[in-house]
């Protein structure tokens, strides 16, 4: 018996560009001249800043239509409009490097979502710090890169990181706990395309064990926030945030476990929404067309 036949193909496009008239009109006329059937489609005119941001999710008949000739009949209306778009094929998947310290769970939350299907991405390989987790990659089968920081050896240790990276032609680095903080050099090379995850309790509950001092205050919320990574540590625009109430009952373990919660419901949230390009970034925060 012979595969199932694809009944259609699917693009993504998103665009941001400055606010103006028909311009709702001028994308969905565009990608139905070329052959596109637009199903889901979800855009926002920020008046505040004057900029406008559309996600439309295409259906055409296979065959008819590629991605590059999508591209290319959507240039003209792009340069008219001043136009940044991204527009690729939906069943695309992201190519993610992760990145990892010795805490497991975010690490394993995305690789259970990637092998059953519940992320779009592919994990193409993920970098520690140190080794302790390499038995749980293994198992996956994803390649597995142990690059040890030092103070005296942090660059050499970041070209090593982004030859990595280039390597594996990844589109998304996602660090899952990486206790290690980012030179400004190597955030601003990747600069939209680098996602962290937090505990929300910063800034008030700076250093070792924040929910232990969680618990010291009696917090009544646990929260976690996924955000880009900028040279200003742990104030990039947020991209997905998650809060959990707790209460006076939660003993400080509690407490690390539900935001353990927390925080891999925001990251591989803020991960799902980044590869099916639902995230533009404007300013220092971002628009998320959900």
């Amino acid at each position: 018996m012979s595969a199932q036949q694809p009944t259609s193909d699917e693009h993504v496009l998103t665009v941001h560009c400055p606010e103006a008239y028909g311009l709702v009109s001028a994308v969905a006329s565009n990608l139905t001249e070329q052959g596109c059937d637009i199903f889901d489609v979800k855009h926002f005119s920020d008046r505040h800043n004057d900029e406008f941001f559309i996600r439309c999710h295409t259906m055409s008949e296979p065959g008819t239509v590629t991605t590059e000739s999508l591209i290319e009949g959507f240039r003209p209306v792009a340069e008219k409009h001043d136009m940044r778009f991204r527009l690729v094929d939906a069943r695309h998947k992201t190519r993610v490097l992760v990145m990892v310290s010795k805490i497991s769970h975010c690490l394993v939350n995305l690789l259970h979502r990637a092998r059953v299907g519940s992320l779009p991405i592919e994990i193409v390989g993920v970098v520690s710090n140190h080794t302790d987790l390499q038995p749980l990659v293994d198992f996956y089968g994803v390649p597995f890169h142990h690059v040890p920081v030092t103070r005296h050896a942090k660059p050499q240790a970041e070209a090593q990181l982004l030859e990595i990276a280039a390597s594996y032609d990844t589109e998304l680095v996602v660090l899952a706990r990486y206790m290690q903080i980012l030179s400004d050099e190597l955030t601003q090379q990747l600069a939209g395309r680098c996602i962290n995850i937090h505990h929300s309790f910063l800034p008030s509950f700076k250093g070792a064990k924040p929910y232990h001092q969680a618990y010291e205050r009696g917090v009544k919320m646990v929260g976690a926030t996924a955000h880009y990574v900028t040279p200003d540590l742990d104030e990039g625009p947020i991209i997905a945030q998650r809060v959990i109430p707790v209460d006076h009952a939660h003993t400080p373990e509690d407490l690390v476990a539900v935001g353990s919660e927390a925080e891999t419901q925001a990251l591989s949230r803020a991960v799902k929404w980044h590869a099916e390009g639902r995230v533009v970034i404007s300013g220092n925060r971002t628009i998320v067309l959900a």
